[in-house]
């Protein structure tokens, strides 16, 4: 199976790399910007041509929540635009498109976690970008996959488990907001399930989402504790409200997932968010 990752550089792109020894059966190829710019159609139309994917992961996109609120465009062109080219070349070349979401496209007002077909309702250009890609998949894709995920962190990149701890080096007290509830994911744990359905994924039938997170849920005070008590520093750490810490963007208090239909369809076993967090800190 031929495969082709964007966005390598990113954590989820990197965490599969990590684990992609494990998977000697496929031919992975990583690209990002710099080997491939997929912003580019005749460039992306040519590379995919030339290079007969069975399946393309697509990690790329623009995270950065609050610099999207200044810069709309940018993130509507990887989290919108890409995905709707990449779901045409599918169409064309017959590879089976798997593309990663967000919790954030949900307005956070449920009193139970989130299912695959519950209502969007974005809360940010950053939440309406992801939300606008998913859509150009769900409207034109004769297939593909789509995982949902939420708090994505890991050993690589800039993410909310290792500004916690270069805060807390610096630092004797954090104030750290206690009213928005979700689950911290492992880009690990993401990664090797991607990877390991794989022979699964490519019968998909159609489209299908599919949620998927660590177990459990935190805020991100509880996130933050948990990383500091682990890590054995010394720094206290403060519950706030969000109207305390304001930020450009809106996030939704309550994001939880719903798990039940990627737990039942391929009967796989979750880690617990707390477990995987130490397996993530000792990389770190």
């Amino acid at each position: 199976m031929n495969i082709l990752i964007t966005g390598s550089k990113g954590q989820l792109g990197k965490s599969i790399q990590k684990f992609s020894p494990d998977f000697g059966q496929y031919k992975f190829t990583y690209t990002d910007v710099e080997e491939l710019d997929i912003t580019n159609y005749e460039q992306l139309k040519e590379f995919i041509s030339a290079n007969k994917f069975n399946v393309i992961i697509n990690c790329a996109g623009y995270t950065a929540v609050d610099k999207a609120e200044d810069e709309p465009e940018k993130a509507m062109l990887l989290n919108a635009t890409v995905p709707g080219y990449l779901t045409e070349l599918s169409n064309k070349f017959g590879f089976l498109l798997i593309h990663i979401s967000t919790d954030y496209i949900f307005d956070g007002y449920s009193n139970r976690p989130y299912i695959e077909y519950d209502m969007p309702g974005p809360l940010s250009y950053y939440a309406k970008s992801k939300t606008d890609g998913e859509a150009e998949i769900l409207s034109k894709a004769n297939k593909a996959v789509i995982f949902r995920t939420s708090w994505l962190y890991s050993e690589f990149g800039h993410n909310f488990v290792k500004t916690i701890i270069r805060l807390a080096n610096e630092r004797d007290v954090l104030n750290i907001v206690d009213d928005q509830v979700g689950t911290p994911t492992y880009a690990g744990d993401l990664a090797q399930v991607i990877l390991k359905l794989l022979p699964k994924l490519i019968k998909t039938l159609g489209i299908q989402i599919y949620h998927y997170s660590n177990e459990g849920k935190a805020s991100w005070y509880d996130f933050a504790k948990e990383i500091i008590r682990i890590s054995e520093l010394k720094c206290k750490v403060n519950p706030i409200e969000t109207k305390d810490y304001p930020l450009h963007a809106r996030r939704p208090k309550y994001s939880l997932m719903d798990k039940s239909k990627i737990k039942n369809t391929f009967g796989i076993q979750i880690p617990h968010w707390e477990d995987s967090l130490k397996i993530c800190l000792l990389n770190i």
